[in-house]
């Protein structure tokens, strides 16, 4: 099983051309998937698997507690897999056929409103290499509404300083530009000026934008440690997470009357859709005002 498995990673890298992230979430959603058929069911033959075994499967998903959201990304992960497995002629036949994809509870994002954003963009201190650096990846993030894994593969030369812009890539290896406002250039030429060059280590050669304190590369899991010590230092008592910062971005654009496809194409949405999201997102903002203020509300 574990041989089908590499082949049809190997398919997602070389011939998707998807991102690490994806074939990561693919690799755990079926080894999850694999390690049931062999403990629960001692299937170790994909040929073997019908659908009523992952049905098994998802019902002990949904017994887990596991959200609506994770069942569809499971059945989407497994509905692929066995699609490459048929295509292979690894399999005969496609057990995913007819199992139908739960309907997805829409959940609001979270996001900061613009007070709390200014008090966590003020909390890095510039005064330290880490605290420029820090500062420049805030004002950055918010700026651009970038993902975090944008963020940290980011080169130095990826950033045009007196174009105002700054090209990322996104998923799918698509290549975005995007516009950045005079705050967050200010934060970056200083940081790129006064913090990287002391971040630099002599014995690592890198092109990274960002930096940590070996003069690597900047990990995921380093940002959102630096992210959760500057909103406890920013005293932001919501949950915040590194992609809040992308979730109040949208929002606010939309809420100054920004239009919902130039904000698509800033985030780097394929479907306008998922990019409605935040219009809903507004609209609850309104109610909260209109509740708040409306002497008849």
């Amino acid at each position: 099983m574990k041989n089908e498995m590499q082949d049809f990673l190997h398919f997602l890298i070389v011939e998707k051309g998807l991102a690490e992230n994806t074939i990561q979430s693919y690799k755990r959603d079926l080894n999850s998937f694999c390690q049931f058929l062999q403990k629960e069911l001692n299937i170790s033959d994909f040929n073997r698997v019908q659908r009523s075994d992952i049905m098994q499967f998802l019902n002990r998903l949904k017994q887990e507690n596991k959200s609506s959201r994770t069942i569809a990304r499971h059945i989407a992960s497994i509905r692929s897999f066995h699609q490459f497995l048929l295509r292979e002629r690894i399999t005969d036949f496609d057990p995913t056929l007819h199992i139908e994809t739960p309907h997805r509870e829409m959940t609001l994002p979270k996001v900061l409103n613009v007070n709390e954003v200014e008090v966590l963009l003020q909390s890095p201190d510039e005064t330290t290499p880490f605290g420029l650096r820090d500062k420049a990846m805030l004002e950055l993030m918010y700026a651009t509404g970038m993902r975090v894994s944008e963020l940290i593969n980011l080169n130095v030369k990826d950033v045009h300083i007196t174009m105002g812009f700054v090209r990322c890539i996104g998923k799918g290896n698509k290549e975005r530009i995007i516009p950045i406002g005079k705050y967050a250039l200010s934060a970056v030429d200083t940081y790129i000026r006064k913090g990287r060059r002391k971040l630099l280590r002599q014995k690592y050669r890198t092109d990274a934008l960002f930096l940590n304190h070996h003069g690597k590369r900047l990990s995921r899991q380093g940002f959102w440690k630096i992210l959760k010590q500057l909103a406890q230092k920013a005293g932001i008592q919501k949950e915040l997470t590194p992609h809040t910062l992308r979730h109040s971005f949208a929002t606010h654009l939309l809420e100054n009357g920004a239009d919902l496809r130039s904000v698509q194409e800033m985030l780097g949405h394929s479907d306008i859709s998922t990019t409605q999201i935040y219009t809903h997102v507004s609209k609850s903002r309104l109610k909260d005002v209109y509740g708040k203020y409306h002497p008849r509300a």
